[in-house]
């Protein structure tokens, strides 16, 4: 197999050698249109047994593939699919200017990198969120996915459920967790905030979503969440993301009565200047540190909070 800076190189070659999408290649191959993009931007390589099934995929479009293709020059693997790399100019005029990077020009990202560097760990792992439903009233769900820092030195933060997936990022600022995730059908965002924990280890996590609700109108909705961890990371990113795709396949309604009553009183509550005169609750959703349900544990877990 070729090392992993020329691998994503001749997979596009062969994708489109081939006229074959990411997400067609993911479908046919059995295996999140995720795991594809991080072939294809080099963050991973395929394990033995996803690059035999590979192999033997192409192999079915164009015969006489095998393993050893991928070992070829890129020159030599392109006239395998009758594809002639351009001819490179003898001389080059001028510099080209310096490409922009691509993605927003956060301000605050250099320092949310220096803070993951010390906390990652502090958060990453399997979660499950607890969130009410805006469609269905009085109703809980669960997404489930996985917390991981990537190789731009971000928390990567994928969660999904009943068909839908969102994919983002995570930034630890000041205490706190900014969240911004992307379905991966509509590409419409979702944005969190969370209350980060002081020790070691994060075991629940509370906070607010703001996002467009799945109805008819696409309503704009703030609402409460919870984040339960539910297993650590193994630190084989293969063995990972199976994991995190086995949850994100549960089944995303809360049975009833399966939500203990401190969380289920926390997600759905009062607000508003009724709630206030009664002395039942806030003029606005809220989530504060006096009423978090964020909670850690020390290294070796003897203290919690």
């Amino acid at each position: 197999m070729s090392g992993p800076v020329a691998f994503p190189t001749k997979l596009d070659l062969v994708l489109k050698a081939l006229s074959m999408s990411r997400g067609r290649l993911a479908a046919d191959l059995g295996v999140d249109k995720s795991l594809v993009g991080r072939w294809a931007s080099g963050t991973v390589t395929p394990s033995a047994h996803n690059l035999e099934n590979l192999t033997r995929l192409i192999a079915s479009r164009q015969p006489g593939f095998t393993m050893l293709h991928w070992d070829r020059e890129l020159d030599e693997l392109g006239r395998v699919f009758g594809v002639e790399p351009a001819p490179t100019p003898a001389t080059v005029s001028y510099i080209p200017p310096p490409v922009a990077p691509v993605g927003l020009p956060l301000p605050g990202l250099d320092l949310a990198r220096l803070v993951t560097e010390r906390r990652a760990g502090t958060y990453e792992g399997f979660w499950r969120s607890t969130r009410p439903s805006i469609a269905m009233p009085g109703r809980l769900f669960h997404d489930h996915g996985m917390i991981r820092r990537g190789p731009d030195g971000i928390l990567q933060f994928t969660m999904g459920g009943s068909g839908l997936l969102f994919d983002g990022w995570m930034l630890p600022v000041e205490g706190q967790l900014f969240a911004i995730l992307f379905d991966t059908v509509g590409q419409t965002p979702v944005f969190l905030i969370f209350n980060g924990v002081a020790l070691h280890k994060a075991t629940q996590l509370d906070g607010l979503i703001l996002a467009a609700a799945l109805n008819a109108a696409r309503t704009p909705s703030a609402y409460p969440v919870v984040l339960e961890r539910i297993g650590d990371l193994t630190g084989d990113c293969e063995a990972d993301d199976a994991r995190c795709q086995e949850l994100l396949a549960s089944d995303p309604a809360a049975p009833d009565g399966s939500v203990p009553e401190d969380i289920r009183r926390h997600l759905i509550r009062d607000i508003g200047p009724e709630a206030v005169k009664s002395g039942a609750g806030e003029l606005f959703l809220l989530s504060s540190w006096a009423n978090s349900l964020s909670r850690g544990l020390s290294t070796g877990g003897h203290l919690q909070g």
